[in-house]
């Protein structure tokens, strides 16, 4: 398991060197923007607090003997607005400088707006996956490491499983058609694996995360 950084060269999109022979690309992609600003950045959450606490403003501005006073709630609302255009735009630059791959041997995840890292995660260092559904067609493909291999929490965010601090789990967050993407990495990760016996080496897994759609989880 290595990490590369932005000043090394890509040979190939999302690739940090020229594939050894016998390995392929076998897929490749990248998180929704939209969908990761909702469930990576919690516009839609910081959204609803921003309206919340206008009205509370709105509220504690109104005068029994006048007028409201609009100009507080223009200010406020103008930062709030500020504020969520800057979390959508981050979200955007993050979609836009993510790139997933699966090859034959391995998950490759490029991520990074201003500091560009490359995670390679071969098949045999992954312990399990899940596959959380987000209802749209995209979902998180989070990925359990063995016991000794560790990733940074802050070095992985925002593509990392929530709530797993200690144990973080690399995430592909937000990828269209993940259902399918699960089903695949599943077979390769199986095929590379195929040294094992699949009953010892699904145990393995399942002990790790209950299974789920399909996935070695």
């Amino acid at each position: 398991m290595r990490a590369t950084h932005e000043h090394e060269w890509e040979a190939a999109p999302g690739l940090p060197s020229a594939l050894p022979a016998g390995e392929r690309v076998v897929w490749q992609g990248a998180p929704d923007w939209k969908r990761l600003a909702i469930h990576a950045f919690h516009v839609r959450k910081i959204a609803l607090y921003f309206a919340f606490m206008l009205a509370i403003q709105a509220i504690n501005l109104t005068a029994p003997e006048g007028p409201l006073d609009w100009k507080p709630l223009v200010v406020a609302g103008s930062l709030y607005a500020l504020a969520l255009g800057l979390l959508l735009t981050t979200a955007w630059f993050s979609a836009r400088s993510t790139l997933y791959t699966l090859t034959n041997k391995r998950v490759v995840m490029r991520i990074g707006i201003v500091l560009t890292l490359t995670f390679n995660l071969p098949f045999k260092r992954i312990a399990g996956a899940s596959l959380k559904s987000q209802g749209t067609g995209t979902g998180d493909i989070a990925l359990a490491l063995h016991p000794e291999d560790r990733i940074g929490w802050f070095h992985l965010w925002p593509h990392q499983r929530a709530w797993h601090v200690t144990r973080p789990q690399p995430t592909l967050r937000c990828v269209p058609d993940s259902q399918q993407v699960g089903e695949l990495l599943l077979t390769l990760w199986r095929a590379e694996n195929s040294g094992q016996s699949l009953q010892v080496g699904d145990a393995a897994v399942a002990r790790h995360h209950p299974p789920q759609h399909g996935m070695p989880a």
